[in-house]
């Protein structure tokens, strides 16, 4: 026993030995040769053993290289990961085995917690990367703003902005004619005013007025907001004969928002049925309280046709104005507000504007929303080039790279560049907003998915995924199987327009009205696209890929566009009075309804008794009958009644008058019927003959005027 220990301590010394980095004397002897070559040998074959060895003890390196790599993101989807890991689904469920994810309620569209990706990345064999989110760094804010209050040494005195006010065809524009000796309501389709008017206007005392006249329909109450808040002065024209009327409370509430004070116009004061204190006492239901009354409102009487009394109406603004104190700041750089914008055959895109501060001048670089302008030209309201535009002017300012929307803000900013880098800013903030509000939607359509996918399983929470999975399948394979007639049955109505307009407040006019459109049950309304300008062929295309109908407001269409249109199909509405296109697109809503089916009982009868008849071999029941309203036809339907309840609704076989076939029976006759089929009559049910009348359908859209 001893022996054997002894050699196994020799044989574990010599393989030491064997594998020590020693001298070769100490191993092998010089005297022998023979024994020095084995050596050698042994030696050499050592060290590549042990080369083999360490590639195949550590393939840490190679392993590396072979390790797909996933990239993976936070909320991601069972189906998502089995893409990303190019397996699938069932391959995830595998390597989720053995952990606390519920398996049964795991489907392809299930959110996976971070620590489950990772883990099932892990045991497929694989390493992951997390997906590199692009952050955009946080950008400089380069919007232009206004200029803060100006030093009061600095202010000079101003003409006051003036906006008429009031209901239509009360005499705002005849008004304005008036002053300033020019006619206007001839221009006006309808007589009525449809756009913002500006107008500088000169008194014989030399003061200097600036008067906005706005629309009084009602279908402009956003033009009238805009009047509003721009003006220091309401001139409120009211009718002597016709007293407070819609438009007009609507242009007291604008007075009142804007917080402009307010002088009241009593107009038409000429005719005979006029009657001046009326009108003031209905003012005071709304707080419009005139001096006779106490209040510290102004009523001045006028006749704006006859021009009897406006020289006390200018005075009277002229005097309010003073008591304001109007002054602004007429150096440094501009600042406005846009009243009207739209685009003109020779001049391009041109907007109206008041100037509020600074001077506007040929060669000045403008920002207003997302446009901006190097100011071309200047015209006044008479069409003449002006050179400058001081506070309180009204004027037109041409040389507009896009169209900017009325209500804009104008500010002068340094140079083009700057102008520039302001539209982007405000296109890239105006873009930021868009995502969050699409994000917010996207996030409340899938909380509302996942609401209706757990009311899908709460009775199904007993079954594993397959036999779910197939439950589902079953309960929802009606949903995809619907042929495609069905489908375009079940489609609702609709109408898609095009809507084209003079100018940018003409267009937004148009799309308030179509917004308060409330009958989609009956017939879908959808505004497919809406520009400035002449109808052209891309919106001819338009209406043709969508059926629908294209509608302008004060616009025109080439003879090569109408031609286009009617070899297309397409339905051109041009108007140039807004309540006459509203009427239009109302007709055209209604005649898209279907007819509603109504009744009109032509005669009634009594059934006095039953007999039968031979016809040929067969008997027929014939029902012996009175008539005791109307009379019976037999081309019409009939339907017979026994107590409250109807028993048969049809057509008559045969209808006889003693033993003549006849076409109708008249009130007092007695007849015989029959009809096909088993019917039972008895003595005493009542017979009606109708007939059906289709009456057409009306939209019960109300647009309010």
């Amino acid at each position: 026993m001893s022996g054997m220990n002894v050699m196994s301590s020799v044989m574990r010394g010599a393989r030491r030995l064997l594998h020590a980095d020693l001298p070769l004397p100490l191993l092998c002897p010089a005297r022998s040769s023979a024994p020095l070559l084995t050596c050698q040998n042994r030696r050499s074959a050592s060290k590549q053993v042990r080369g083999q060895k360490q590639e195949h003890s550590n393939p840490k390196g190679k392993l590396k290289v072979d390790k797909q790599e996933v990239e993976i993101r936070q909320g991601m989807t069972a189906a998502a990961l089995a893409e990303a890991m190019n397996k699938d689904f069932d391959h995830v469920l595998e390597t989720l085995l053995n952990t606390s994810v519920d398996l049964d309620s795991l489907e392809p569209d299930s959110v996976l917690e971070d620590r489950w990706i990772k883990e099932a990345v892990t045991r497929s064999g694989m390493k992951f990367r997390w997906a590199t989110l692009s952050v955009s760094r946080e950008r400089p804010n380069r919007d232009a703003y206004r200029r803060p209050p100006a030093d009061p040494s600095r202010l000079v005195s101003r003409p006051p902005v003036v906006t008429i006010m009031g209901h239509v065809d009360h005499g705002k524009t005849t008004l304005l004619d008036s002053l300033r000796k020019s006619q206007i309501v001839a221009t006006e389709s309808g007589g009525i005013t449809q756009h913002i008017g500006a107008f500088l206007v000169q008194l014989p005392t030399g003061e200097k007025i600036t008067f906005l006249d706005t629309p009084g329909h009602a279908a402009f109450s956003s033009m009238r907001a805009r009047g509003a808040n721009a003006t220091d002065i309401v001139v409120l024209v009211v009718a002597a004969d016709d007293g407070v009327m819609n438009q007009t409370v609507e242009s007291i509430q604008h007075a009142k928002r804007a917080r402009v004070p307010m002088i009241v116009a009593v107009n038409k004061c000429d005719k005979p049925q006029a009657d001046p204190q009326r009108v003031k006492q209905e003012l005071l239901a709304y707080d419009v309280v005139c001096e006779e009354f106490g209040g510290d409102v102004q009523a001045i009487h006028i006749s704006a046709l006859k021009g009897d009394n406006l020289l006390a109406l200018a005075e009277a603004t002229v005097a309010l104005s003073e008591v304001l104190e109007l002054k602004a700041e007429p150096s440094g750089p501009v600042e406005g507000l846009i009243l009207e914008s739209r685009t003109d055959k020779g001049k391009g895109l041109v907007t109206t504007a008041i100037i509020q501060r600074g001077s506007l001048k040929r060669g000045c670089v403008l920002v207003a929303g997302k446009c901006w302008a190097k100011v071309r030209f200047l015209f006044d309201e008479n069409g003449r080039a002006v050179p400058e535009a001081g506070p309180s002017a009204a004027v037109e300012v041409v040389g507009w790279k896009d169209l900017p929307s009325a209500g804009e803000t104008i500010l002068e900013v340094e140079s083009e560049q700057r102008a520039r880098e302001v539209v982007e800013w405000r296109s890239h903030q105006e873009e930021q907003a868009n995502l969050q509000e699409e994000q917010n939607a996207i996030e409340h359509k899938q909380k509302l998915h996942q609401e209706e996918y757990h009311r899908e399983r709460e009775g199904l929470t007993h079954l594993n995924w397959r036999q779910r999975k197939r439950a589902l399948y079953r309960a929802n394979k009606n949903r995809f199987t619907m042929r495609l007639s069905e489908k375009k049955q079940s489609d609702p109505l609709s109408l898609s327009l095009i809507v084209k307009g003079d100018v940018d407040g003409s267009v937004e006019t148009l799309l308030n009205i179509l917004d308060s459109y409330d009958a989609q049950q009956q017939c879908q309304l959808e505004v497919v696209h809406f520009g400035l300008g002449d109808v052209s062929e891309n919106d001819i295309n338009m209406a043709d890929t969508f059926g629908g109908s294209i509608y302008g407001f004060n616009v025109a269409a080439s003879r090569a566009m109408q031609q286009l249109a009617a070899k297309r199909g397409v339905r051109l509405r041009l108007h140039t009075v807004i309540y006459q296109l509203i009427d239009e697109l109302k007709d055209e809503l209604s005649s898209k309804l279907p007819p509603l089916v109504s009744e009109n009982v032509v005669g009634e009868a009594t059934v006095l008794a039953m007999f039968d008849v031979s016809v040929g071999k067969t008997k027929v029941q014939v029902a012996g009958c009175r008539v005791q309203k109307g009379q019976l036809d037999r081309r019409l339907k009939f339907r017979l009644i026994r107590g409250r309840d109807t028993v048969w609704e049809g057509s008559l076989a045969a209808l006889k008058h003693h033993k003549d076939d006849v076409q109708a029976v008249k009130l007092g006759m007695e007849c015989g019927l029959s009809v096909d089929g088993g019917v039972d009559f008895r003595a005493g049910d009542i017979i009606e003959c109708f007939e059906e009348q289709d009456t057409p359908q009306v939209t019960s859209w109300n647009p309010g005027f």
